[in-house]
């Protein structure tokens, strides 16, 4: 019997330990799906919870990876788009059911049977993946694979985050990194302002965030010169909530854009009334993604990429999880 063609893939076999490099079967698509040929793959902080273990049930031994960027090789019975040979992004959605009333209501991101890609099923830090035909994006033609693969979950729950403040005039960011950078380009091509709030004393992101426009750049543990009309949490730091409520004006939003925060700390009730809004953002769906992707290219988007072999996929997320560089990491396979 000839052996099936294998593949480089970074595994996660016990949350909490390091991904191992292995050499295992190229996957063939099933009913519905395409195989991937992947070029790049950005580095998420999702991917941090769920190798660190917050996150409580992925599949084991799991490959991580859900901002995919490549071309579709093979085609799954009964699939006519997209086709052999097209560029796609593959994000963190990766199936839902199709007939819930989240569904049904254009709310897929809340389907209750909704699966994930490099969580529920492997993901794209390897030199292929599988992925259900319905959630392969059209990629852009002005950004390169590197370059795009951010965009697949950093930039579209960055932009599902912005949609969620409405018409806010002046926008802080908690944490600046992958989404944030993206999204502050967003932001000032819409003639809008932002503050930046980083870790204390990152004067590197501080200075990143200044070039990219910020009206003003400082600590997170810092009140902003005048008040917010609404804040972004990208940090996945409970005791940040607080202090932004604590910054926006009353009528304010505050926004969490995580998939996981720390525990948050009780707060007096005069910091969230005066009309003050507390709401979380899960996931995405395509229609954010339609959105998104015809948008990026007109600004134009540029993304800050540190690009890194597969085999470095344990030193990426360190890197990630030390705040040690501009923009998002992203594996080359």
């Amino acid at each position: 019997m000839t052996e099936r063609p294998r593949m480089r893939a970074m595994l996660l076999d016990t949350p909490g330990r390091p991904l191992r490099l292995a050499r295992v079967a190229i996957p063939d698509p099933g009913a519905g799906q395409v195989r991937v040929r992947v070029h790049a793959c950005a580095v998420c902080r999702t991917d941090l919870h769920v190798v660190d273990g917050e996150l409580p049930r992925p599949k084991l031994p799991l490959v991580p990876g859900h901002e995919i960027a490549g071309v579709v090789e093979a085609l799954g019975e009964g699939i006519l788009e997209p086709r052999i040979g097209q560029r796609v992004g593959v994000p963190w959605l990766g199936w839902t059911c199709g007939e819930c009333v989240f569904c049904h209501g254009g709310r897929e991101n809340l389907c209750p049977r909704a699966r994930f890609t490099g969580y529920d099923f492997d993901g794209g830090y390897a030199e292929y993946a599988l992925a259900d035909a319905r959630f392969c994006l059209p990629l852009p033609d002005a950004f390169d694979d590197r370059s795009a693969a951010p965009l697949l979950c950093a930039g579209l729950i960055g932009w599902r985050c912005l949609r969620a403040v409405g018409d806010a005039s002046l926008i802080g960011f908690y944490g600046f990194g992958a989404a944030a950078h993206i999204l502050a380009q967003v932001v000032i091509h819409q003639g809008r302002r932002f503050f930046a709030f980083t870790r204390p004393g990152d004067v590197a992101a501080q200075r990143f965030a200044l070039e990219l426009g910020a009206g003003w750049a400082g600590d997170s543990t810092a009140p902003p010169p005048e008040p917010l009309d609404a804040a972004i949490l990208f940090a996945p730091v409970g005791a940040l909530l607080p202090a932004a409520l604590r910054a926006v004006a009353p009528g304010g939003t505050v926004v969490c854009g995580g998939i996981h925060m720390s525990d948050i700390p009780s707060f007096p009730y005069a910091i969230l009334w005066g009309e003050r809004t507390v709401r979380s953002i899960a996931n995405l769906t395509r229609r954010d993604a339609d959105e998104f992707l015809a948008l990026a290219p007109t600004i134009p988007l540029r993304t800050a990429v540190r690009g890194y072999d597969l085999e470095q996929a344990n030193a990426a997320l360190d890197d990630l999880r030390a705040g040690r560089f501009r923009g998002a990491a992203v594996l080359t396979p």
